[in-house]
């Protein structure tokens, strides 16, 4: 591996300690401070998201608010990882599955650090919403801070647009069919390496990993559900387990 290579390999983790940065920001835990004066982790799952922001404040707009938040940690790191990468800026960007990018660009891409970059925005943003080292700071200890499905889902977006769709559709109607948040939530994480599959794309060990990280998070949760332990459309504080 030559000086230009070494240094390539160099800023590609740079940019992913970057989006594992942006990925820490914990809105939820901002919005719930600056709302109501109280911690978020004390209430619902303990989890510093979107929906705990509902259970803290009982308010939807708030929800919409951190789940935007949310998403934005993650889509915007890999946006503008894809427009480095490739000179696209942004719509194009936006609209290049990136998965079907790597496939056109031939064989040996693994070997090219910049190409990369997409998915360590991916995985660092989403790692950091789980494990977000400002909590860490905040409350002197690292602990699980999330699930990472908002920041998830942004990522998502921006990576490759076919994931996001299929990931979310499947996630709704799970939910719907059977009011259980956690089984959609697995059904979602399940759903990415089945459609990395399904289209075809070289990036498909990637969506595996990355649905493997989404339902570690989910893990104990899940097992709880399938024992009897999950309630249904858990949205208010106090109703289920924490987790």
């Amino acid at each position: 591996m030559d000086s230009v290579e070494t240094a390539g390999w160099f800023v590609l983790l740079a940019y992913a300690l970057g989006a594992y940065a942006v990925g820490s920001l914990p809105w939820a835990y901002v919005i719930v401070r600056l709302v109501t004066g109280d911690d978020v982790t004390a209430h619902g799952s303990g989890n510093v998201g979107a929906m705990n922001v509902r259970r803290s404040t009982g308010s939807w707009s708030w929800f919409t608010v951190a789940m935007v938040a949310d998403g934005m940690k993650g889509l915007v790191p890999a946006l503008v990882a894809k427009g480095l990468a490739t000179g696209r800026w942004p719509a194009e960007a936006l609209m290049t599955p990136w998965g079907a990018f790597l496939r056109t660009d031939g064989a040996g891409w693994w070997l090219r650090p910049g190409l990369w970059l997409p998915m360590a925005a991916v995985a660092g943003a989403v790692l950091g919403h789980n494990y977000s080292v400002w909590m860490a700071l905040i409350k002197k200890g690292f602990h699980r801070t999330g699930k990472g499905l908002a920041t998830g889902g942004g990522a998502l977006l921006a990576y490759d647009w076919r994931y996001f769709v299929a990931v979310l559709v499947v996630g709704l109607t799970v939910i719907a069919l059977t009011r259980y948040m956690m089984a959609g939530q697995v059904a979602a994480a399940a759903t990415l390496p089945i459609t990395a599959l399904a289209v075809r794309s070289v990036d498909w060990p990637f969506a595996l990993v990355m649905g493997a990280i989404v339902y570690a998070a989910h893990h104990r949760r899940f097992i709880g559900m399938l024992k009897g332990r999950e309630p249904r459309l858990y949205i208010h504080d106090g109703m289920g387990p924490r987790g």
